[in-house]
């Protein structure tokens, strides 16, 4: 048996590094299902790799001769490795970096840089950010192979119509310097008028290869229901916002009986309940900081969540969250939490049906 204190070398272990192995050891959630089947896919959706994985990795920072960044490597080697399979099949990764109000240039591109030398696999932006160009240059500059990351971008609704978007959808690509998006979607409802037509260029631009999943984003039911009238493509999915605080019941069942996967953006919800009571004894009682409760919630409810920043000490923190499991109790306590709190614009109630 490994001593904890020591490893099989004889070195005697970071105290981080033992508070890592611990947790790992008891945990179950790399093997945490998205209990939801999409229609036609077949299958349950499931964050992987698998607890033996975990065990694994976890043995290894007991009884290898890691530096504490070392072991941080390992333990974010995690995130690289999970994900959700939409019903496209495409496989996103079950945690993103969301670069919205990043500042175009230096530190749009510093942040995506120092999101995937962390383990990151999964950047959300959007045309009217105007960081797509820096997003795509830090992707490059990684050197790790463009499959390897998915990359989402919107379209916002001054680009509504056929062949605005067709058009929109062009620039993007070109602006980010890539061939395809993995995953494009309408920003929000916005107006009536050339709602249909864009969707309708979104499917031919998802038959071309150039987007290889499709959805929405901000999108109530009722502008639901009105696309899926006409949509020969049903959305992957519907990025909105989500957290204990807001946690929109009927919407979220409603996507998931329609087979569309959600995406929590402001899962944090911008930073302002992080020292809220409950949030708070939640995470002493894991001895993890309150923005991973607030990113491990989401996960356990089958979203994928979106947290925001442009400094790598809190992105590090942000994706590693997968060597922790909340209880039933906890989810409890963090459920009683809704109080419809929308900390950011709210399309999917305003946006005309």
């Amino acid at each position: 048996m490994v001593s904890l204190d020591r490893n099989m070398h004889g070195a005697t272990l970071h105290p981080d590094i033992i508070v890592a192995y611990r947790r790992c050891c008891i945990c179950r959630a790399q093997s945490v299902t998205v209990k939801q089947s999409f229609p036609g896919q077949g299958q349950a959706n499931k964050l992987t790799p698998t607890r033996s994985t975990v065990l694994r990795q976890s043995l290894l920072l007991a009884v290898s001769p890691m530096t504490p960044r070392a072991a941080c490597s390992q333990a974010h080697s995690a995130a690289v490795n999970s994900s959700v399979t939409l019903r496209t099949g495409a496989q996103i990764p079950a945690v993103g970096l969301g670069v919205f109000l990043a500042r175009s240039g230096k530190e749009t591109y510093n942040a995506v840089l120092s999101s995937l030398k962390l383990g990151y696999r999964h950047v959300d932006t959007a045309r009217m950010y105007g960081n797509e160009a820096d997003v795509g240059r830090a992707i490059r500059d990684s050197g790790i192979p463009r499959e390897e990351v998915f990359v989402t971008s919107k379209l916002y609704d001054v680009d509504w119509g056929y062949d605005a978007a067709t058009d929109a959808l062009n620039d993007s690509l070109a602006t980010l310097g890539m061939q395809y998006l993995d995953l494009m979607l309408m920003h929000h409802p916005g107006q009536r008028r050339g709602r249909k037509e864009t969707w309708q260029a979104l499917e031919a631009a998802h038959k071309q290869g150039l987007c290889r999943s499709i959805g929405v984003s901000n999108f109530g039911i009722g502008h639901l229901e009105q696309l899926l009238q006409y949509a020969k493509v049903v959305p992957a999915v519907n990025q909105i916002e989500l957290s204990p605080f807001l946690q929109r019941k009927e919407l979220v069942d409603y996507c998931r009986s329609q087979g569309i996967a959600l995406e929590a953006y402001s899962p944090l919800c911008k930073a302002t309940k992080l020292r809220h009571p409950v949030i708070t004894k939640v995470a002493s009682r894991h001895k993890v900081t309150s923005a991973q409760v607030l990113v491990r919630w989401s996960l356990q409810k089958g979203f994928i969540p979106l947290p925001k920043s442009v400094k790598a000490d809190r992105q590090a923190t942000n994706i590693d969250v997968f060597g922790f499991e909340l209880d039933q109790e906890d989810m409890d306590m963090l459920d009683k939490l809704e109080c419809h709190g929308v900390t950011a614009w709210d399309p999917s109630s305003q946006d005309p049906v």
